[in-house]
């Protein structure tokens, strides 16, 4: 009985931690991290480490759940998303929405207690920014929605920023930038590959409503733009010859995928260009924090 009841634990915890998109949530947590530790010329104060990255990781799971309870009736007519708990009737709607509040108010109280005011609030507008305005307003309304939506979805390392040093930089603003261009062309990756259940979904993502080639073209075009972004850390001296390499390197690979993209369309293409965004992502922000430890000045 006893081994039962802790498997019913156990099975229930997984749950509400699937409502959270871990994979999602680690690379928010990742690029709010790396905002720390570039905001300060040594090592963020202890408190910020962890407060600040429970307190965010925390948030950021909150608002994935309350994603997930909005999008219940969507998760379900789609292959990638119909076995999350909700559209399985594993948790209800009640369990879902005190879940979300019970997790994001935990890390609003981290945010505010132990690290500062700023980050709290900055951290509860991305909250309502993702879970509200995108999910709730953009998503079901405009092809544009991940454009615009992705203004919340580029803070994360804004608020590590906030956290370290109270205030708003303009490097933090720059690391926005980065990751705001990067949205576009990592999500129509994936939405290209995934069209007919989108259209089935009834969500006006760009090759439901463009078609594919006008999509390809913006990907590739994005993916220029963010090339150009990324080069703009030199011009403040946040990058050095580390970044500088890195990021043409990284950039480059993602270009060319941008061009096979629009050239030779397959699925498959379309998968692996979804895979190498989020490893272009992670692996940029790695380059930036090695630079800023062991700069070579340009």
């Amino acid at each position: 009985m006893e081994a039962l009841l802790i498997h019913g634990v156990a099975g229930r915890c997984q749950q509400f931690l699937a409502l959270c998109k871990l994979r999602v949530v680690s690379l928010i947590v990742f690029t709010a991290v790396i905002g720390m530790f570039l905001a300060v010329p040594g090592w963020p104060a202890w408190n910020v480490l962890w407060a600040g990255t429970l307190g965010i990781a925390l948030v950021a799971g909150a608002a994935a759940a309350f994603n997930c309870l909005i999008e219940q009736k969507i998760d379900a007519v789609m292959a990638r998303t119909r076995a999350r708990p909700l559209p399985r009737g594993e948790l209800t709607s009640a369990q879902t929405l005190v879940f979300s509040g019970v997790v994001g108010g935990a890390g609003l109280y981290l945010l505010n207690t132990f690290v500062n005011p700023l980050t709290m609030w900055l951290t509860l507008a991305t909250f309502v920014g993702y879970a509200v305005i995108y999910t709730v307003l953009l998503k079901p309304a405009t092809p544009q929605n991940i454009v615009i939506g992705g203004a919340s979805g580029a803070m994360p390392p804004v608020l590590g920023w906030a956290a370290a040093t109270g205030e708003i930089h303009h490097d933090a603003l720059l690391l926005f930038l980065i990751i705001f261009a990067w949205t576009p062309p990592h999500f129509w990756a994936l939405a290209l590959y995934r069209k007919d259940e989108y259209a089935r979904a009834g969500l006006p993502m760009l090759p439901v409503t463009h078609g594919d080639a006008y999509t390809r073209l913006h990907v590739l075009l994005y993916t220029l733009l963010l090339f150009a972004v990324t080069m703009l850390p030199l011009g403040t001296g946040m990058g050095g010859w580390i970044y500088l390499v890195g990021a043409t390197v990284l950039g480059a690979i993602f270009i060319a995928y941008g061009w096979r993209l629009y050239r030779n369309y397959s699925d498959a293409l379309a998968k692996e260009t979804f895979r190498y965004s989020i490893w272009y992502l992670s692996l940029l922000f790695a380059v930036m924090l090695v630079d800023h430890y062991f700069r070579l000045p340009l």
